[in-house]
């Protein structure tokens, strides 16, 4: 059964891969086209949700950030847990060299950025941006420029991206938790162990979808990222089962929920945030030490954490490479996990907060944009590479 999950998620997430790159041209092109004007006050615009007494007005651009990606980030949390209880996360020989990677892969771009920064005077908080890998973008390349490959790559890039979303999640905590309202926290905190304990009694899936949404609406309020709290709620929605023939709440939501993450969530904020008007950018304004730190970052940061600590891993027995594959296979995997649209670009907004046109974000989405499409060609052609040469010597190897 972990396999069958792990690899319906594979297509979807490969699938939506197209989706998402569609929907980042569409935003770039609109923003710079006679409709640019009405795509940027579209996303100012302000709307109002109001279910009886709850009332809550928020622009576009929040509720996509707090609305939407907090489904976004619910379906992540489901997808730790279920690998950590019941996939290849519960596996400690299997996790050590995934874990070591993403570790690689937090820590190289962190120094290159601020080396690069710190060089040409760029701003610091910006670090934690070039930290992530994005699933869907990294599993379309990969799809692509890696069939014939062996599918230990496959599981290995899956592991790793979720290792690092977690990561992510990590920091997200720690970094950007600051200016919260308590009062309404605490009652978030005192229904997710309510959560905790309905759950141990099997309760009715009604319960989880009223339950979220009324954390949800309290971590709106309170000023916390949703990111967090919809990764806390999918800690203790149940992983077993509550009868033999029906699956568990955790099975059901991952199933029902990412379909509309991969097609909706994210090709929507990737729209509502890939959005950069070019008109008047200057070379220096392209060649800013934020957009720098966030595209080396990125593109070299990754390649060389993910890829070393691998090859580190193997050196001093504590791990190994995929099974089958090779030192080339292994280098368009860790190429590839330079590509960090998504949460990079979820992270920038909480690092630099404020409009969308800022100088700040549209660096941002410069270093996101530029270091993510490197990235892809690098580990695709590298990727190919390997192909071409497993081709090469099959023939070889059979007639000898």
């Amino acid at each position: 059964m972990a396999r069958k999950i792990t690899l319906d998620f594979l297509k979807t997430e490969a699938a939506s891969g197209a989706a998402l790159a569609f929907a980042a041209l569409a935003a770039l092109i609109v923003a710079n086209s006679p409709w640019s004007g009405t795509y940027f006050a579209w996303l100012k615009s302000e709307h109002v949700l109001q279910l009886g007494p709850v009332i809550l007005q928020l622009t576009i651009t929040e509720w996509i950030k707090e609305g939407l990606m907090a489904v976004f980030f619910l379906v992540i949390g489901l997808e730790i847990k279920y690998e950590i209880l019941r996939g290849d996360l519960r596996n400690p020989r299997k996790l050590a060299t995934p874990v070591l990677a993403a570790l690689g892969g937090m820590i190289g771009p962190a120094l290159v950025y601020l080396a690069v920064t710190g060089a040409t005077g760029g701003p610091v908080a910006g670090w934690p941006i070039p930290l992530a890998t994005d699933i869907a973008f990294a599993l379309a390349v990969f799809g692509v420029a890696a069939r014939g490959l062996p599918s230990s790559l496959r599981v290995f890039l899956l592991t790793l991206a979720i290792v690092d979303d977690l990561g992510a999640i990590a920091l997200i905590a720690v970094l950007f938790s600051g200016g919260v309202d308590w009062v309404p926290l605490l009652w978030v905190a005192g229904l997710l162990v309510v959560g905790a304990v309905m759950a141990r009694r099997g309760v009715a899936a009604p319960f989880w979808v009223l339950g979220f949404g009324l954390i949800w609406y309290l971590t709106v309020l309170s000023g916390l990222s949703t990111a967090l709290t919809a990764v806390a709620f999918a800690v203790i929605v149940p992983v077993g089962q509550r009868r033999e023939d029906r699956q568990s709440p955790l099975k059901e939501a991952m199933h029902d929920l990412h379909p509309y993450v991969a097609w909706l969530v994210l090709p929507l904020f990737a729209f509502a945030k890939a959005g950069v008007s070019l008109t008047g950018l200057s070379l220096e304004q392209a060649m800013a030490p934020l957009v720098l730190g966030v595209a080396l970052g990125l593109f070299l940061g990754k390649q060389i954490g993910v890829f070393g600590a691998v090859w580190l891993a193997a050196a001093l027995g504590i791990g190994r490479k995929p099974t089958g594959a090779t030192w080339l296979e292994v280098y368009g995997v860790s190429a590839l996990c330079g590509v960090g649209f998504t949460i990079s670009l979820f992270i920038g907004v909480l690092a630099f907060p404020g409009a969308g046109e800022s100088p700040e974000q549209i660096q941002v989405k410069l270093g996101v944009m530029g270091g993510s499409l490197l990235s892809a060609l690098l580990g695709a052609v590298a990727l190919r590479l390997a192909t071409q040469r497993r081709r090469a010597a099959a023939p070889a190897e059979a007639e000898g």
